[in-house]
Formats: structure tokens, sequence, C-alpha cells
């Protein structure tokens, strides 16, 4: 067969591939097809999401907050980056002459790559497990350099991709794209605001004192925190502990509410935890047996630094309500 008869049927094989490739209206629920269109220079995809209609998938991995890996029904996986937005990085260096307002600064790294843990945080609790609907843009393109597909994630409670950019966890990522208007607008609000990272008033300082939420306060305080345990800190674990206290006038459900350090280590509190008024409740880092005044993380070694660390709870809604630095 000669050159040119191969490269004809190649071609109709291509063709044949993308006329395949469905269409899914809103809301549908459609496989995802054995193979798809590629970008050229971009690795090869399992799937091509339809402009408008999308993909249904679930979120299996969260690489941090705009990048995670989707499985379709048909078992093959897919890497998404969300279109749009930029999180500040966990990974790699952050820039903060990205993000207007935030000084190129240790502080303002520091400060940025605290954001970078939240966002990646508020992924996993708002899309890991989750079923989602992708869905591309035809004003965008359909991979990245890195050959991951840009997409808007489409769930129950609207965009992704735009509640990113409301709460304060991304920024506007300069791009062409079909909602870049109202991603700006978005983006504009929440820095006018103050927002999430749009926040930084200067080096923080220790203080038992928590970071307020945006609707007026939180009644958890760190009440306590021994990192230094006797001995050697990872062979004596039940001795790094944090103590929490309810200092609010009503009782405090702590369930599914998360603690981590600066380094991304994340405890989740277990259902049915509830503090009353001046109540208080200990976390240990090493194991043993739940009880209404001690919980036990189960790490295998030491989380706190003894040097100084950042301790910061979430609240189930994905909420930042304490953050405290010694």
């Amino acid at each position: 067969m000669g050159r040119l008869t191969v490269a004809f049927a190649v071609a109709l094989v291509v063709l044949a591939g993308c006329g395949g490739t469905p269409s899914p209206t809103d809301g549908s629920d459609t496989d995802a097809p054995t193979t798809g269109a590629t970008t050229p220079g971009d690795a090869p995809h399992t799937a091509t999401p339809s402009p408008g209609g999308g993909l249904a998938a679930t979120v299996v991995r969260v690489v941090d907050g705009d990048t995670f890996e989707v499985r379709y029904r048909n078992g093959t996986t897919d890497t998404v980056r969300l279109l749009g937005v930029d999180t500040p990085e966990v990974h790699t260096a952050t820039d903060p002459a990205e993000f207007e307002g935030v000084p190129t600064t240790d502080a303002g790294r520091a400060w940025l790559r605290d954001w970078g843990h939240r966002a990646s945080e508020f992924a996993r609790t708002e899309l890991l497990d989750a079923r989602v609907r992708l869905v591309v843009d035809p004003a965008a393109d359909r991979h990245g350099r890195y050959g991951r597909l840009l997409a808007y994630v489409v769930d129950d409670d609207g965009t992704f991709n735009r509640r990113l950019l409301e709460r304060g966890y991304a920024r506007l990522y300069d791009s062409s794209f079909g909602r870049r208007d109202a991603f700006a607008a978005a983006e504009s609000e929440a820095r006018a605001n103050g927002v999430g990272l749009w926040g930084f008033a200067g080096e923080r300082t220790g203080s038992d004192a928590a970071t307020p939420l945006p609707d007026g306060g939180t009644a958890l305080v760190v009440a306590a925190v021994h990192a230094d345990a006797a001995g050697n800190d990872h062979e004596n674990r039940n001795d790094e502990y944090l103590v929490f206290e309810n200092a609010g006038a009503s009782l405090l459900d702590l369930s599914s509410w998360r603690v981590r350090d600066a380094a991304g280590h994340t405890y989740r509190v277990p259902d049915g935890v509830v503090l009353a008024p001046g109540d208080r409740v200990t976390l240990y880092t090493g194991g043993g047996t739940d009880t209404a005044s001690a919980l036990y993380w189960g790490a295998d070694g030491a989380i706190w630094n003894n040097g100084g660390d950042t301790v910061t709870v979430v609240d189930d809604d994905g909420r930042v309500v304490l953050e405290r630095s010694y």
C-alpha cells in the first residue's frame, strides 16, 4: 500500500472517530467514548466533551485546587484542568506578582502557599468522589500544553470554576474563553471585598483569636498547642496535641470539619462531635479511642512542627473558620 493510500485510510479513521463523539444535552449522563479528538502536540485523551453538553465523570483524585483526575463510566480516566481559573501552587513555587495586591515577599509567598492548600482542601471537600459534568468551551482550547482537558466542572451547585473565584480561592486565568466576562466580574468582587487570598494584610502573628468568618465570626478557638512531645516526637505522638474550645454561647457541631497544618496534613473530625459552650476537646496526633473530650488523628508520625506551624480549621462547607499560628 502506497503512502498516499495509508494517509487516506488514517484520515478516514480520524474522521470516523470525530463523527462518533457524542454531543449530549445539558444534564445528560453520557458515557465517555473510547477515543476522542486531540489537540496537536498534546497527549491523546479518552474523551472529548461537547460544548454546552458535556460528559459525566467521577472525580477520583484531586491534584490541587484547579487540577484533578476523573474516571468515566467506561473505566477510562482523564486529567482535567479547570478552565479560566488559577489557584496558588502547592507543588511548585507561586509567583505573587500574578496575584495583584499580594507582595512579592516571603510573607506574600507563604500567604499564597497557604491559600493553595486551602483551595486544594476545598476541591477535595466539594468534588472528591462526586459525580460531575465536564463541559468544554468552543471559544477555548480543548487541551492545554500538558495534555490536560480544559473544562468547566458543573455539579449540583453550578460551575465549580466560578465558585473558586467567588470564594477567593483563585484568580482569573488570562486566556480566551466564553465566560471570561462573568469570571472577571466574580474575581473583581472578591478582590474588592478582600475575600480569601485577596485579604492579605501583612505578616500574621500567633494569637488565640480565630480568623472570623465573612458573616461575623467563629466560636472555635485553639486553647492550647503542645507541639514538642517528650523524647522523640515521632515515637511519642500522643504527647503532641491541640486543645480546641467552644468560646461561644451555643452548641458547636464539628462533624466533618477538617484540621490541617501548614504542610497540608489533614484530619477529618468524625460525625457527632459537638461542643457545648465552654467545652474543650483534645486532638492527639497518635492513635486511640475517640471520646467526647479526646480525638485521635492516627498519624504515622509527628504533625506539628516544634519551631512553629499554622493550625487551620475548615468547616463542612469548605470555609476556613479558624487559623492560629504559633
